[in-house]
């Protein structure tokens, strides 16, 4: 392999991004000789990290002006310059983006620099999905398919997504893949000891003979809390002591943080329901938990979902195209094919009334349900994609994988 010096940019919208999902694909580079740099909004973080996390993994990072959204067009114009100078003050040969509008100005990019720099696109869940209003599916799925045409690599992390990926044309010679996400650590989510139950518990003062539910993510629209407020309610006006039975906990935060705490307080939750914050260690989180609910609209996998199942955690979970990848419906969990609070409530009552003898085999079901999804996996198809791109043969070390042992 050459010892020349090489630069991969990742590019995503907001900060955190790295540290949260890409790890993994920073070690990878680095093993083929990349110097990885980093640009995004280092003033949106949205998912809480150290800036002294990039330096420690050798990283440069870079911050962009890129406004969430594809409409606010003076902002990401200026962001659009300023990851150019990037480019070239740097002399990148590869651009690895994520997020919609990462994903927007790096084939724009790739546009720009089409002879000399390689373009990977990863899409975590298209915006022209299934079910989305027709109008934003025309126009999404119009500004997806030209910008393919500047695309080396694109990658989807489902079935739904790879299928129409597939459909378009990409560069001469591009490819497109499919990975089980960003890769789940099996080592690392395993189902709880009792005294890890028992000490998460008493940490949050939840009695054992209390249903412990909880959800986990960013507090937005999309996350679709409103759903499981409104069926604890109508499950509360039926059984007033209620509280003394389940508790619900929701760890993430967003800008519907307030809202939220106002919902729970206009609907005389605040005894049943409890907003923790972020949380930066989710499976310390999810220690004491008996059921995990994950109610929302739209995801392209949802790994939350797939760390809580390989914890052996039931979920209970909306019909989505992320959802469909991996949930069976009363195997691994229970599947609400409808946005409606009843769904809700009888995928609770469903969890709550389980035997022992069904909860041992549903947690056993849980765990195998998510080998398909194993980091090893991941890596192993991202190192197809950047050996490809790079066109660089290297041999390929395989990491221990715990779901080929089992």
């Amino acid at each position: 392999m050459s010892r020349e010096k090489k630069n991969v940019l990742i590019l995503s919208t907001i900060s955190g991004f790295l540290c949260k999902f890409e790890r993994e694909n920073v070690r990878l580079l680095q093993e083929y000789g990349y110097h990885v740099h980093y640009a995004a909004n280092m003033n949106e973080p949205h998912y809480l990290f150290d800036p002294a996390e990039l330096a420690e993994m050798k990283i440069t990072s870079h911050h962009v002006e890129i406004a969430r959204s594809p409409w606010l067009f003076r902002m990401n114009r200026g962001a659009y310059r300023r990851i150019k100078k990037v480019v070239r003050t740097h002399n990148v040969q590869m651009i690895h983006c994520h997020t919609a509008v990462g994903g927007l100005l790096g084939r724009l990019l790739g546009i720009r620099f089409r002879s000399r720099i390689k373009i990977i696109y990863t899409t975590h869940g298209f915006h022209f999905h299934e079910g989305a209003p027709l109008q934003r599916r025309i126009v999404y799925q119009w500004i997806e398919k030209l910008l393919a045409r500047f695309t080396d690599a694109l990658i989807a992390i489902n079935q739904e997504d790879y299928h129409t990926a597939s459909g378009f044309k990409l560069r001469s010679g591009g490819k497109c893949y499919q990975i089980p996400g960003v890769g789940l650590n099996l080592e690392e989510f395993q189902p709880s000891s009792r005294e890890e139950r028992e000490k998460s518990r008493a940490a949050y003062s939840i009695s054992e003979k209390v249903f412990h539910l909880a959800t986990v993510g960013e507090l937005n629209a999309n996350k679709n809390h409103t759903v499981v407020l409104e069926a604890l309610q109508k499950m509360k006006q039926e059984d007033p002591k209620l509280a003394e039975k389940i508790r619900y906990s929701i760890w993430g935060d967003g800008f519907l943080r307030e809202d939220l705490a106002e919902e729970i307080k206009s609907r005389e939750l605040e005894d049943i329901v409890v907003m923790n914050g972020y949380s930066k260690d989710v499976r310390s989180s999810l220690s004491g938990v008996d059921a995990f609910v994950f109610p929302s609209k739209r995801e392209g996998l949802g790994m939350v979902a797939l760390e809580a199942l390989a914890m052996g955690i039931p979920v209970i979970a909306s019909n989505n195209r992320g959802t469909r990848e991996y949930m069976e419906d009363k195997k691994n969990g229970y599947v609400c094919h409808e946005n409606k609070a009843y769904a809700y409530i009888t995928g609770i009552n469903w969890a709550r009334n389980l035997s022992a003898e069904e909860r041992w085999q549903i947690e056993e079901q849980c765990r195998r349900s998510v080998y398909p999804f194993c980091q090893c996996k991941t890596n192993q198809m991202m190192h197809m994609v950047y050996g490809n791109i790079s066109e660089t043969e290297k041999e390929w070390k395989k990491d221990p994988c715990i779901c080929e042992m089992v």
